[in-house]
């Protein structure tokens, strides 16, 4: 059985996005990156759900209440794949609209340009309707700056990484995956703005859709 994300990547190969990527996904491979992602999101939600409040469960290790630590990595490892499942939706999301955007333009320097657009507005709208609707009076624009900042500079690293990896026509649509499609997926939590929740959706997120971005060429190769 050939899986859509497959299909897509086999036709957008040839723009450049998954620049050697030219056979269909196998089942087993699909099955293995499937499984893969969840790994990602449940590990990387475990660690930071434990970090975040650490005070708190220091002392469940300490005592080596083995019950309650699992209980509450068990709960941990469920909510991130749940994230990782979301990840893949917003990645599914990525391939299609890259793949039509790129057949309706027909120009990869207009579909590049618009998407620099695209990831500067969000990147923005971060900052600052994040503040307008969940700023006090008197608060500094500054405190509401560093998330965004972190997602673009992870998001940059990531897009140079997968640069280097095939070349440089992919950086643009990498970055925005990782900035634009993570923050389309992260909008649960936003709109919480629980600081808490925050933090324990975007680091999955941001790592589940890096992983994609850039084991997904190894995974369909096997």
């Amino acid at each position: 059985m050939i899986h859509p994300v497959g299909i897509i990547h086999n036709k957008i190969s040839r723009y450049a996005i998954f620049e050697g990527l030219n056979k269909e996904m196998k089942s087993r491979g699909l099955v293995r990156f499937f499984f893969s992602i969840l790994a990602v999101g449940a590990v990387v939600t475990s660690v930071v759900g434990f970090a975040l409040k650490w005070g708190g469960y220091k002392e469940l290790f300490l005592n080596f209440e083995a019950g309650q630590i699992f209980s509450v990595l068990f709960w941990f490892i469920g909510v991130g794949m749940i994230f990782s499942v979301i990840s893949q939706m917003g990645f599914f999301v990525f391939l299609t609209v890259h793949r039509f955007a790129l057949e309706i333009l027909r120009s990869s320097s207009l579909w590049n340009l618009l998407q620099l657009f695209f990831i500067l507005f969000v990147a923005f709208d971060l900052m600052y309707v994040r503040f307008l609707f969940f700023g006090d009076r008197g608060e500094s624009m500054a405190g509401y700056a560093w998330l965004p900042l972190f997602l673009l500079i992870f998001g940059l690293l990531t897009a140079y990484i997968k640069q280097k990896q095939s070349s440089k026509k992919t950086f643009v649509s990498s970055l925005f995956l990782m900035v634009v499609i993570t923050a389309l997926e992260w909008f649960p939590a936003l709109r919480v703005n629980d600081e808490d929740w925050l933090y324990l959706m975007l680091f999955p997120l941001m790592a589940c859709n890096a992983f994609q971005l850039l084991m997904l060429p190894k995974y369909a190769a096997k």
